[in-house]
Formats: C-alpha cells, sequence, structure tokens
C-alpha cells in the first residue's frame, strides 16, 4: 500500500446499503443556473435534445448563462428562442476596458442592450480574487463586486427587474497551500490560488457584504453558496443580515451531502431564499443524483467528487420551494 499513490486510490467498499432511484424530481423542477461554455449546445437540434431531457427528469424551465452580451449574445438568442417557453438566457456584464472615464455608462448601457435582446438575468459575473475584468490589470485597478464602477450596472438590474447571479470567491481549499493537508482532490487545483496576488477568501466575503449594502433593491443571487456552504453557521448569520440576499445550491453537493442534518436545517430555515441550480447542462443521470440526494435518506452515496454524499430527505414544502416556488417569485419572467 506503500507504493499506491493517493490519486489512484479507489477503495472498493463492502458496505451494503439500500439505493433508491429517482428517475423524475418529486416536482417540477426551475434550473437557475446552467450554461453552454462546454460548447455542446450548437445548433437548435442540441436545444431541443436538451429540453427531451427536461422534460425525462422533471425539468420544467432552464436558466442558462451565455457568457456572452453584444453580437454573440444576439446569436445565443437566435439559438433558443424557438423554445423561450423553457429557457431563460442570461447575458454577461461587460468587463472590457473598465479603466476608462466611461465605463460604468457602457457597462449598464450594455445590459440595457442584451435585456433587448433577450436578457432576462446577468451572469455568472465571477471574482475569485484578481477581479471580474478579462485583461490583467494591477491589483488597485482591478474590478470588484463593490466598486463604484459598477453602480450604474446595478442600479440598471433594480430598475429592469433582472437578478445578477454572482460567483463570489470560491471553496476555501482554494486559498490553502498543497500538499497533505488539503481538502480537494488534486483535480481541482486549478483553483488554487495559494500565493497568488488576489484578494483572500475572507477579502471576498467582505466585498460581498459590501455589494448588499450598496446595493439593496438590486437581486443578488449568491452561487455556491456564496462559497460559504462548508460554514453555514455564518452564512445563516450573512442572511439574516441581507434579507434580500438569494442563494443557489449548484455544484455544492458535496457540501450538503457531507452535513446533511446542519443543510437540511438550513434549508429549512431559508427555503424562500435558495433556489435549485446544477452548474451543468443536459445531463439526466447528474440531475437523478441531485433528486436522490434531496429527496432520499439515502447513505454513502458516490458523489460527483472524492467525498461520499448523505441523503437529505428534505419534506415536501421545502422541496417545492427550492425547486421551482422561489424561482418563480424571484426571477424576471417578462417574455422574450
Amino acid at each position: 500500500m506503500d507504493t499506491v499513490l493517493l490519486k489512484n486510490y479507489e477503495p472498493k467498499t463492502s458496505l451494503v446499503v439500500p439505493v433508491t432511484d429517482v428517475p423524475k424530481a418529486r416536482f417540477p423542477v426551475i434550473d437557475v443556473h446552467t450554461h453552454t461554455s462546454q460548447g455542446r449546445i450548437r445548433t437548435k437540434q442540441d436545444v431541443d435534445d436538451w429540453v427531451r431531457t427536461m422534460d425525462e427528469v422533471g425539468v420544467e424551465y432552464t436558466v442558462v448563462f451565455t457568457g456572452a452580451h453584444g453580437d454573440r449574445f444576439q446569436q445565443y438568442a437566435d439559438l433558443f428562442r424557438h423554445q423561450s417557453k423553457r429557457f431563460q438566457l442570461y447575458c454577461s456584464l461587460y468587463a472590457s476596458d473598465v479603466t476608462a472615464a466611461d465605463y460604468p455608462q457602457k457597462a449598464a448601457a450594455e445590459i440595457e442592450r442584451c435585456y433587448k435582446m433577450g436578457a432576462r438575468g446577468i451572469g455568472e459575473v465571477t471574482d475569485k480574487g484578481s477581479g471580474i475584468q478579462r485583461d490583467t490589470l494591477p491589483r488597485q485597478q482591478r474590478l470588484h463586486f463593490d466598486d463604484a464602477r459598477l453602480d450604474l450596472a446595478w442600479q440598471a438590474c433594480a430598475r429592469l427587474k433582472i437578478p445578477v447571479n454572482f460567483h463570489i470567491a470560491d471553496h476555501p481549499s482554494a486559498w490553502q497551500p498543497l500538499g497533505p493537508n488539503q481538502e480537494r482532490s488534486p483535480v481541482f487545483q486549478t483553483y488554487n490560488q495559494h500565493g497568488k496576488d488576489v484578494l483572500s477568501h475572507a477579502e471576498l466575503l467582505a466585498s460581498r457584504d459590501r455589494l448588499l449594502e450598496r446595493h439593496p433593491k438590486t437581486t443578488f443571487i449568491a452561487c455556491h453558496f456564496s462559497n460559504q456552504g462548508h460554514d453555514m453557521a455564518s452564512l445563516a448569520k450573512v442572511m439574516d443580515r441581507f434579507p434580500g440576499l438569494y442563494l443557489d445550491l449548484s455544484a455544492r453537493d458535496y457540501e450538503i451531502g457531507r452535513q446533511p442534518r446542519t443543510a437540511a436545517k438550513f434549508l429549512t430555515k431559508y427555503k424562500d431564499r435558495v433556489l435549485f441550480g446544477t452548474d451543468m447542462e443536459r445531463d439526466a443521470a447528474m440531475y437523478r443524483g441531485w433528486w436522490r440526494l434531496l429527496e432520499t435518506d439515502d447513505e454513502f452515496i458516490q458523489g460527483r467528487i472524492w467525498w461520499r454524499h448523505y441523503g437529505l430527505n428534505l419534506p415536501d414544502d421545502v422541496l417545492k420551494a427550492i425547486y421551482h416556488d422561489n424561482a418563480k417569485r424571484v426571477l424576471n419572467w417578462q417574455p422574450w
């Protein structure tokens, strides 16, 4: 065993536990967090195939983050428009030339333009420490969520009543050094920020709080449990402090699955402010894994990542709120 590398260690368990097959969600689902970035959605047939998968697993509606604005966003709108009753599209934030004097006006104007083309939200806007901008800038010029240069953009979102899905920070292990005490497996070290010239996890969460204080009229959805799902007691304090903040649980099955009792209590308490999302696209097995995690009390479930999960067995009222009702209330449902 001393010769076995950790990355190759895949023990076969002897544990025999029930396995519940959940082919379709118990209630209709709105997935508020998906992407087209993997390049699998290129034709209208691809879009139709996605709808077939949604029908198979019980997803009523899907929000797609296009990662685009301007003419490129228009291309996505044209691609999805024939299925507009099943999809919403979000545009990206214009984040070029952020040091230009007229950047605030350009960013806000681009949101208005994309809204007219069909965008019903902004996101996923990401800051993992080096800023939102696409180009490399000195630390003092980088664009972060609470920057005054974005005030007009966030105000435009409030005026149009469109939500902002924002990715703040990352899993806290990303700021820890590599080695035997690193929590996440080697495949996730592409996200590691240790030793880089970036804001810390704590500094990023502080910028989130300043953003929420500065723009209480804008609807913000912090994806991935605001990257604070490892400490739900602290996250609960944030939820209590900012009653207008919403969360999506996308790609954090490994957080709630490792702490099923704590997570179930959190989701029950904040059931009206958590939205279902996946961070994936068009994968029936992936969806069914979520249904099993949220709806059953199965144990020792094989997760997507290293850890095993344990079912939360959420009550119906919590499932309905997270799966569907919160998104129906929070998102902008103007036809596009």
